[in-house]
């Protein structure tokens, strides 16, 4: 989800006493624009995320679009291009304000919901999936975007999952491709939220191609006008560019490496510190800011996700962002960054060493049969590999 401080605008302003009325309307539906603008010719398939003044945030309706489109794409067209209004952002995210506010209802858990289950539906579509990663992509952005086939940044794409800074995990699949990034880039990537920006969001493997913006719409015109699936990827090729920029990482993995292999949150936060370098403290300082429990969480989410299908990764997130939203530092970290806005965000446990495995095993448990997220390998994920997601 997204708490970035550049897009508070898509946060309801003060909603008075109807809260909880407002939140569940802001999750659900956006009152006289059309959020998704769902085109298609003969042979390909067009998305366009409509919402330029909330930096192209999604809710469920637009959920519910987008699904209904490439399902119906999915049966008839060579691909799909998915893209955002405005030249500032791809998608920014959800709007986590509304689903604080609305509470552990079925409206916002439909919301999660409904969004992983897209999820899933782009990570094993049938045809060619291009996303324009062209502006700020975070959150619910990422997990529009990461899990399809072909994933194009310009010089404008500004990436993070920067959820452990308001008590959550980097869900949208997270589980999956940050385990997946060289040696522990992900992990470091998913405790830290640090922002990878332009030509790094390749460089880091997240995107598949660069192309500069102001070339996006040849490459576009050369996908819509293709007639064969099969030139896609010359077409993919010829019309993007190489990054010509060092990735601003790389004299750093060497340390991520070896800090961000320790087998828990207490041993990277002894490794940072004793590599002692002005880089390793820095980041040591950036994690003390996070909410312990997300930290850890996250930890073990990871390290589970690395050892499951992008199925079994969002059947636990769905486990656990229904936790989260029962009893979880969520709600507090809002509130601090979003609410009050007094940065000022009072964790629960506030230390690292008082979070207990105990309530971290929580997050992972079973819902029952009746709540879980029902997709595609779900029974025989509960099967066969439900001790991968409870480890």
């Amino acid at each position: 989800m997204f708490y970035n401080l550049l897009t508070r605008t898509l946060l309801p302003a003060a909603l008075g006493n109807n809260t909880r009325l407002n939140a569940l309307r802001a999750l659900s539906s956006s009152p006289s624009i059309d959020t998704v603008l769902a085109t298609e010719s003969s042979s390909k398939g067009l998305i366009i995320l409509n919402r330029p003044k909330a930096l192209n945030a999604i809710n469920l309706e637009m959920v519910r679009k987008i699904y209904k489109h490439l399902k119906k794409c999915e049966k008839s067209k060579l691909l799909v291009i998915i893209k955002g209004t405005g030249d500032k952002s791809f998608c920014a995210g959800g709007d986590v304000r509304a689903i604080v506010e609305a509470g552990p209802t079925e409206e916002s858990k439909s919301f999660f919901r409904e969004e992983y289950t897209l999820n899933h539906l782009i990570g094993n579509y049938k045809i060619p999936y291009i996303a324009f990663m062209d502006g700020i992509t975070m959150g619910g952005g990422v997990g529009l975007s990461v899990h399809g086939r072909y994933r194009v940044a310009t010089e404008r794409t500004l990436f993070a999952m920067p959820e452990t800074a308001i008590g959550l995990f980097p869900d949208v699949g997270g589980s999956h491709f940050l385990p997946r990034l060289n040696g522990k880039l992900g992990l470091y990537l998913g405790l830290t939220g640090f922002r990878l920006k332009g030509e790094d969001v390749t460089n880091a493997g997240i995107a598949t191609h660069y192309c500069p913006s102001d070339k996006l719409k040849h490459l576009e015109s050369a996908l819509l006008n293709c007639n064969d699936p099969d030139d896609i990827p010359d077409i993919m090729n010829s019309l993007t560019t190489k990054p010509e920029k060092k990735f601003i990482l790389g004299p750093h993995l060497k340390t991520i490496n070896k800090c961000f292999a320790a087998p828990s949150v207490e041993d990277i936060f002894k490794n940072l510190s004793e590599e002692g370098s002005e880089w390793s403290l820095n980041t040591l300082d950036i994690l003390k800011k996070m909410s312990p429990l997300a930290l850890k969480v996250t930890h073990r989410q990871l390290e589970h996700g690395s050892n499951l299908s992008l199925t079994q990764c969002l059947i636990m997130e769905y486990r656990m962002v229904v936790r989260h939203l029962e009893d979880s530092d969520f709600k507090e970290g809002v509130r601090a960054l979003l609410i009050d806005k007094d940065q000022k965000a009072k964790w629960n446990p506030s230390t690292i060493e008082a979070v207990t495995s105990e309530r971290v095993a929580k997050f992972f448990a079973k819902l029952p049969d009746t709540e879980e997220l029902k997709l595609t390998e779900l029974n025989w994920v509960l099967k066969n590999g439900d001790k991968y997601l409870q480890r």
